[in-house]
């Protein structure tokens, strides 16, 4: 994807070399609030590891398993967070949609904002027929993302998530087109 996908106040893109040093600071601000429920962002995290993780989302690398995007605000070009699809299954176009706002831009609707944009690319762009949402039990803010999104709480899943090295259950929400509605396409 070379356009970045543009809403209101946010601006998702592709990761870049550039983003390396904006990822680290984010990541460091947030471990508190992020390590509990995503493991990549722990105490010891480094600047080698945002510079590996980007590295491994070179735009072109992206397509058919996963599609992973930095979070701006579009005015101030400040890194916000990261949302994404990846775990895609083309057999019955499925895919999983994760997301994370660094601390001091939570509570400001971001997350479901970058969210409904990610599950709008993937199923306009991606050709998916469903999204999935995961998110440990106790993890409410990501639930409560996934349920602003327009998500169905479907299930919970007992011992889905490995977080930690602990096995977690996992809450899972789905999306479909229809749960976007007409209004709100890309295009």
């Amino acid at each position: 994807m070379e356009t970045p996908l543009i809403k209101d106040s946010l601006l998702l893109r592709p990761y870049g070399d550039e983003d390396a040093g904006a990822l680290y600071e984010a990541a460091r601000e947030s471990i508190a609030e992020v390590s509990p429920w995503l493991s990549w962002c722990h105490k010891d995290y480094s600047i080698e590891e945002s510079r590996d993780f980007i590295s491994s989302r070179a735009p072109d690398a992206q397509g058919e398993e996963w599609y992973s995007f930095a979070i701006f605000e579009k005015d101030s070009g400040r890194f916000l967070g990261g949302v994404g699809l990846n775990f895609i299954n083309r057999v019955h176009q499925v895919g999983n949609l994760g997301y994370w706002v660094r601390t001091s831009a939570a509570g400001r609707g971001i997350a479901t904002r970058a969210a409904r944009l990610m599950a709008q690319f993937g199923f306009e762009n991606v050709g998916l027929h469903r999204i999935e949402i995961l998110t440990a039990v106790p993890n409410l803010a990501s639930q409560r993302v996934a349920e602003k999104v327009g998500a169905a709480r479907e299930a919970v899943l007992r011992h889905r998530l490995l977080i930690g090295g602990a096995s977690q259950d996992a809450v899972m929400f789905s999306l479909i087109p229809e749960d976007l509605g007409s209004q709100n396409r890309l295009r």
